[in-house]
Order: C-alpha cells, then sequence, then structure tokens
C-alpha cells in the first residue's frame, strides 16, 4: 500500500477546503435548507474532487517523467495501475453518494463526474482546457444547489458563471507552471469578473459587504499575481497555490449576505488551505 501522504499528493487534499466552500455557497444560493442533505453533499462532492486529482496523474504520468519527476507516480511512490484504480473506485463512490439526495442531483453528478474526466482526458492536449476545468466547478456549483430547498436558481447559475470565470484565469496560469512558456496578462480579467458582477448583482445595503469583500479579494489576487508577473521573483506556482485558495473568497462574495457566524465558517476553509498548503501541494 502506498504511503498516506503520497494519497494526499496526489488527491491534492489542500485544495478540498475550495470544494466545501463551492458547496455551502451554492447550498445558500439555493434557498439552504435541508441540512441534514448537507454531509452526503459534501462527502460526494470530496470523493468525485479527489478521484478526479487521482485521474488527473493517472493520465498525466508521461508528462509528469518529462516535466514534474517529483509527482507520485514518476517518483515511483506509486504504481499507474493502483492510481487508475483508485481513481475509478473514489468516482464511483461519489456519483452514488450524490444520488442518494436524489435522482436530479445524482444526474448532476453524472455530469460532473463526464466533465472531470474529460477535462482529465483532454487538458494537456487542447488549448482551451481552462474553460474544462472552470465547467467542473460550474457543474459542481448547480449539484450542490440542486441539493438545497430552493434548487438551481438564477443566483446559483450567475454565481456559478463567476466562479468560472474565475476559474479560467487560475487555470492558465497553471498550464504555464511546468513548462516554463511565456505568461500574458489577460487571464487578470477573468479573474476580476467575479468583482463586476458583485457589484451588479448587489445592490443597497447588500452593497457595501459586496464592495468590502471585492477589496478584499482583489487585494489577495494582487498579492498572488506578482509571483508571477514581476520577474525578479517569478513563481508561477507560488500564484496559483494563493489562486486556489482565493477560490472561497470568490464563494464568499457569492453569498455576502450571509450572518456573520456562516461568513466564518468560509474564512476559516480560508485559512485551512493555506494550512493544508503548508503540508501537501496545492498543484
Amino acid at each position: 500500500m502506498p504511503s498516506l501522504r503520497t494519497l494526499l499528493v496526489l488527491g491534492r487534499t489542500s485544495n478540498l477546503p475550495t470544494v466545501w466552500s463551492n458547496c455551502l455557497a451554492a447550498w445558500w444560493l439555493g434557498g439552504a435548507g435541508n441540512q441534514d442533505r448537507l454531509p452526503l453533499l459534501l462527502t460526494g462532492s470530496t470523493f468525485l474532487y479527489v478521484g478526479g486529482m487521482f485521474l488527473n496523474d493517472a493520465f498525466d504520468a508521461g508528462f509528469d517523467r518529462e516535466y514534474r519527476r517529483e509527482r507520485p507516480i514518476p517518483s515511483g511512490a506509486i504504481s499507474s495501475r493502483a492510481v487508475w484504480q483508485f481513481s475509478a473506485f473514489l468516482i464511483i463512490t461519489g456519483m452514488a453518494c450524490l444520488f442518494l439526495l436524489g435522482t436530479l442531483t445524482g444526474i448532476l453528478g453524472v455530469a460532473l463526474a463526464g466533465a472531470i474526466v474529460l477535462y482529465d482526458a483532454l487538458h494537456k492536449l487542447i488549448t482551451f482546457s481552462p474553460i474544462l476545468m472552470a465547467s467542473c466547478r460550474f457543474m459542481l456549483y448547480l449539484v450542490a444547489a440542486s441539493a438545497a430547498s430552493l434548487g438551481i436558481t438564477g443566483w446559483a447559475v450567475w454565481c456559478a458563471l463567476a466562479l468560472a470565470c474565475y476559474i479560467v484565469g487560475l487555470s492558465y496560469l497553471a498550464k504555464k507552471e511546468s513548462t516554463g512558456l511565456e505568461v500574458r496578462y489577460w487571464p487578470g480579467v477573468f479573474l476580476a469578473l467575479p468583482l463586476l458582477l458583485a457589484y451588479l448583482m448587489n445592490v443597497e445595503e447588500f452593497r457595501e459587504k459586496a464592495l468590502l469583500l471585492s477589496a478584499l479579494l482583489l487585494l489577495w489576487v494582487v498579492r498572488c499575481l506578482r509571483f508571477t508577473y514581476r520577474p525578479a521573483e517569478r513563481k508561477i506556482g507560488k500564484s496559483v497555490s494563493g489562486l486556489l485558495a482565493g477560490i472561497v473568497w470568490v464563494d464568499l462574495l457569492a453569498v455576502a449576505d450571509v450572518p456573520k457566524s456562516f461568513a466564518g465558517v468560509f474564512i476559516g476553509l480560508f485559512l485551512l488551505a493555506l494550512i493544508f498548503q503548508r503540508f501537501v501541494p496545492a498543484t
């Protein structure tokens, strides 16, 4: 059996707090309620994410042998066959958990699993793979919202789209991490689109909270991007890790009207993602 650390690295488990924040935000946007359904929702989403990350390494074994020899498969920490088997078990289990929440949630879970597999299989072969990655997080929002009392609301769809734009910018930078190719500036536009949507969708007393959270998210994004766009300290991996943790801020911006106690959960998840990154690489 591979070591626990090998499994944690394969699953990129330091990013799980962002998966949980996606679920909580979309669940709130879907009307909340049905709190007894949250454990299954979080469990199923966790299995799908970790299974997708295992599958990512299985597909990328050849690439990793050339560019990232420290990854578990090329380093010999685990066999490629074992990774394929683990990924299949985790993805199937994740879909089963979501089907227990209802037919619609289950069907959307299957669509999410399909998006994950499609991304893992093609992301090294096509230039628009960031859009495929964004579709995974978009579908996760729909899955989570469908488990709430009101289901998939217009707010849930728009906020899922805002998150997807952020993921497009983030994924573009991630593609450049291992290859060292030139990084352009247009991803910054996609990273900023959630701020625009928050300004347009929040009015009156809600706009003040949205502007405050937007400022915090903007400061975090600028802090992360300086590791990419300042030649003297170029560390794309550090930018990507920080932006991944920043997904939690995008989620909190989507639910700017939540009670302070619930907002504290998102802040806790953000800090948890940063702590986890100290022990398990986010990329």
